[in-house]
């Protein structure tokens, strides 16, 4: 599998992240902690993704209440393998609501635990999971910086955050002469194109890298929902639907559709079609993918081999514009 360079971070990245948020649970969400993969399927997927050329494991400390990074951690142990590790920090590893941030104090306690966890002595990639109104950015960088100068992270980034954010960040680091942001994970398919707002600007103008996850949008651009049927037994969609209700219209199904005579006409799964549509924006480093099964792999694999046009990229994005 192809790599590229994150950034200016120095660090190198496969072209696809394996996604491990619903090891153990499925995200954040307290309420489903213990569901989504089990650790022997989470292990068979670990084991895939690194046949399959994946360089990178995107996990958080607060997926599957702490499960993620566990299994993870006892994956490289039981397996000698040396893999790039990227982690966030935001919400309670526990799922309490309380225990949540990026004040400095909370960020040297988590950064211990997913160290721990990940049976670690450092991550290669670190990451804010949600913007902390409580806490000065600048205070949040001070004790990023503080951590890459202990050599506890190589580098870090934001995830969830808009353009003005993204600017504040980068000037704090510079007035303040501390580590630098080093890439954007925001979400990001044909679905969701918020990041097209000002955030892949920023990215160009300043060299930093953008490794967007949820490219599916929640199995959205899959194809496996469809006007006027049920959602499929544990999907999304009837796990944790909150973040893709408004994409319950017409005018959703319309561009559904469209969008599955375009990948038909090019004799691919839609899946695949939309994947070959995010890894083609110029600003894209890496995508997050975050398979259920090993098989589901071969989805991203065939969507590097699907290179499209800038016109077939515009077409594409009309369809739901």
């Amino acid at each position: 599998m192809d790599t590229r360079q994150l950034g200016t971070t120095g660090v190198e990245v496969s072209r696809v992240l394996l996604g491990c948020g619903n090891f153990g649970g499925v995200g954040s969400a307290p309420e489903l902690f213990g569901q989504g993969e089990s650790e022997e399927e989470a292990f068979a997927l670990m084991d895939a993704a690194v046949a399959a050329g994946i360089t990178v494991f995107d996990t958080a400390a607060s997926y599957g209440g702490g499960r993620s990074e566990q299994w993870i951690g006892r994956w490289r142990a039981s397996r000698g393998a040396d893999v790039t590790l990227s982690t966030k920090v935001y919400w309670s590893v526990a799922g309490a609501p309380d225990d949540r941030g990026l004040a400095p104090e909370r960020v040297r306690r988590e950064i211990e635990g997913s160290l721990g966890r990940l049976q670690a002595d450092h991550v290669d990639m670190y990451l804010t999971h949600a913007v902390d109104e409580e806490t000065p950015i600048a205070d949040t960088l001070t004790v990023f910086d503080e951590l890459v100068r202990a050599g506890k992270v190589r580098a870090f980034g934001l995830s969830n955050v808009d353009a003005a954010l993204l600017e504040e960040a980068l000037e704090a680091s510079e007035r303040l002469g501390l580590a630098r942001v080093g890439w954007v994970q925001n979400e990001y398919s044909l679905l969701e194109r918020g990041s097209e707002d000002g955030v892949f600007e920023i990215c160009e103008r300043e060299g930093l890298g953008f490794t967007p996850f949820s490219p599916l949008a929640g199995g959205w651009l899959t194809g496996k929902y469809r006007r006027g049927e049920a959602y499929p037994a544990g999907s999304r969609m009837t796990q944790r639907p909150d973040p893709y209700t408004v994409l319950e219209t017409d005018r959703t199904f319309d561009a559904l559709e469209a969008f599955e005579a375009a990948a038909t006409e090019r004799g691919v799964e839609p899946a695949v079609l939309a994947l070959a549509w995010v890894l083609g924006q110029p600003r894209v480093t890496a995508v997050v993918v975050g398979p259920r099964r090993p098989a589901h792999l071969e989805t991203a694999l065939a969507a590097l081999d699907l290179p499209l046009s800038v016109q077939e990229r515009d077409e594409l994005a009309k369809l739901f514009s």
